[in-house]
């Protein structure tokens, strides 16, 4: 057994160690493991290039959240409370429901990868909540302000598992049909996202009502209750 690819793994550590660029280190390691393995240069770079187009999600991912960072070091939380704190007509729960119907409909098409924790709850929802309840009562206390950032995220959460079920070639539905098939059941995928809608109605239905609650709680919340937080 040829052990001199191992070395691979020593160029990682070494490269982590030494506090280098990790995609950069992970790139060397790979070719070094790649040339003492006498595998040729040509395919080497296909399985580079083919491994890179298979983690194209992933870097996504970390070129967005150093953009999103970035964008609430320039005051993007600050703009979206002053902004949604300016319109009247945007009450809480219409913000919330609003929301939900949007995140909910484009999941229905399949497009779940636009809105998110990190890239919509955390610099824009959240902080559009809270100003919206500030305008119901401006003196909020810490577990209140926390409770409508997790309703927020439970929000995007609703919107996003009830609605990607009605599209058809979402995973869930898809590992749905292949487990009657395997039992004899011959299901259309079709038949299957339609049947998810009644549910995705209910959910939204549910968290509509859970959004005005909410809302209601805010606005008859005792007066002493206030002025001690």
């Amino acid at each position: 057994m040829n052990y001199w690819p191992l070395l691979g793994v020593a160029v990682v550590v070494a490269g982590f160690a030494l506090r280098m660029n990790p995609a950069l280190v992970v790139v060397v390691a790979a070719i070094v493991s790649g040339l003492l393995s006498a595998m040729p240069a040509a395919d080497l770079l296909t399985l580079l290039g083919a491994k890179f187009i298979d983690s194209r999600n992933l870097l996504i991912l970390v070129l967005t959240l150093p953009t999103i960072g970035l964008l609430e070091r320039a005051g993007l939380r600050e703009h979206a409370a002053n902004w949604i704190a300016r319109m009247r007509r945007f009450t809480f729960a219409r913000l919330l429901i609003g929301y939900l119907a949007v995140r909910q409909l484009l999941s229905m098409l399949g497009l779940t990868g636009i809105a998110g924790h990190a890239q919509t709850v955390r610099p824009l929802l959240a902080p559009m909540a809270e100003a919206a309840a500030e305008k119901i009562d401006p003196e909020l206390d810490l577990d209140e302000r926390e409770r409508i950032r997790a309703f927020a995220a439970a929000t995007d959460n609703t919107g996003l598992f009830f609605g990607e079920d009605i599209f058809i070639a979402f995973g869930a539905v898809l590992l749905i049909q292949g487990f009657y098939a395997q039992n004899g059941i011959v299901l259309d995928p079709r038949h299957i996202a339609i049947w998810a809608l009644p549910t995705a109605i209910a959910a939204f239905v549910v968290q509509s009502l859970r959004a005005l609650r909410l809302q209601r709680r805010l606005r008859t919340k005792p007066p002493r209750a206030r002025e001690s937080s």
